[in-house]
């Protein structure tokens, strides 16, 4: 019947053919969580790009 409703009704389903375990992905925090391991394991790599990218940001968005 069209008003009955039940708690399921209102969670959202997941496709069939997405197991759990790839569905579950969430990409921002992983690459976060990727990038603080590497620096971990390779501080001086780490800073090296720090320093690459903060050099050349500055020099395109110098103010003159």
């Amino acid at each position: 019947m069209p008003g009955n409703h039940t708690a399921n009704d209102a969670t959202p389903k997941q496709p069939a053919a997405c197991p759990a375990s790839t569905c579950d992905l969430q990409p921002v925090p992983d690459l976060v969580d990727y990038l603080r391991e590497y620096a971990r394991q390779k501080p001086e790599v780490a800073a090296a790009w720090c320093l690459g990218v903060g050099f050349v940001l500055g020099w395109k968005l110098k103010p003159w």
